[in-house]
């Protein structure tokens, strides 16, 4: 769960109060790349209303664990959204057969969709841990069609230039996302779409999150999110850091004539307290060097509008 960062010099000079800015960084946060970092607060109404959003994880654990805060504000912003899971989840998990691991998994990823407020999962069932030797080629194939199907605005899913990634299923499933919003948008890919009532469709924001160092430039606050992040995490019972693990450890000490507090005198509080206090105190953490409760990182790709186009926009008049 120990993630590292690659924070720009944005950190101490803009976003940061002055207090917080003078404190001594951890050696989790030491800066290796420059970025200017935008710290993105939660908005008042529905000012992404119109807008669809996928979330794309290889495995049930992925979006929950780094980007569940980020899809409940977006969701709660006015998007519509949909999960897509790359692979199978045949390789983690409790389960006596690898049958009953993917349908446990399958299980647990249909309650993180609903809980997290998405209309539907789409599973496209690559084999777990060997995605290296599935076809990119088809799995891109796939996702631009339900990028033109689904009207996809918004993607989050992992880092394609993420650091040290030691899962082929996550850099396998983030860069065929990526090649994927770059086609998407073409009239010439794939045309035989149009035929059947799609139309070419340009992804236009991309939130990346990374296990290891990444170059950083949004920060999210997911502060009035995280008990909802909790739950979402709940759901993951058959395999991840979360789930019910909290609740074991208090039965574990139990039985070893000992307790940790935090986890309280029963299951539900140990659960949670394990959960928002332990696994994710990295996004206590991270908040904290923003002058907030919790906070998600990302390396984020917004829309651009090239200097010719704004120009011609500006300076155009009348004859």
């Amino acid at each position: 769960m120990r993630r590292r960062y690659f924070l720009g010099s944005a950190m101490a000079g803009g976003a940061l109060p002055a207090a917080a800015s003078a404190a001594r960084e951890p050696a989790s946060f030491r800066t290796t790349q420059q970025a200017d970092v935008f710290l993105d607060r939660p908005q008042t109404g529905k000012p992404h209303a119109g807008k669809v959003l996928a979330a794309i994880q290889p495995h049930c654990d992925d979006i929950p664990i780094f980007a569940g805060g980020t899809v409940l504000k977006l969701i709660d912003e006015g998007y519509r959204g949909f999960l897509i899971r790359t692979s199978n989840d045949e390789m983690a998990g409790s389960g006596a057969t690898v049958g009953e691991v993917v349908l446990n998994n399958e299980r647990d990823t249909l309650e993180v969709t609903r809980r997290l407020g998405l209309e539907k999962l789409y599973t496209l069932g690559c084999r777990n841990h060997m995605m290296d030797g599935s076809s990119k080629l088809e799995l891109r194939a796939r996702l631009i069609f339900l990028f033109r199907l689904l009207k996809v605005d918004t993607v989050l899913c992992y880092d394609p230039w993420g650091h040290y990634e030691e899962n082929p299923d996550h850099y396998v499933t983030a860069q065929s996302v990526e090649a994927a919003c770059w086609m998407s948008g073409g009239r010439w890919d794939y045309p035989e779409h149009f035929e059947a009532g799609l139309a070419p469709q340009s992804i236009k924001e991309k939130y990346y999150f990374s296990r290891g160092p990444q170059l950083v430039n949004r920060v999210v606050d997911i502060s009035p999110y995280m008990d909802r992040k909790v739950d979402v995490n709940l759901a993951n019972v058959t395999q991840g850091p979360a789930g019910e693990n909290g609740s074991r450890l208090r039965r574990s000490l139990a039985q070893q004539g000992r307790k940790l507090p935090l986890l309280g005198d029963d299951d539900d509080t140990a659960n949670r307290a394990y959960i928002k206090d332990l696994v994710f105190h990295d996004d206590a953490e991270l908040g904290q060097q923003y002058g907030v409760a919790y906070a998600e990182p990302f390396h984020y790709i917004g829309p651009t509008e090239e200097y010719a186009t704004r120009y011609i926009r500006e300076n155009t008049v009348a004859l």
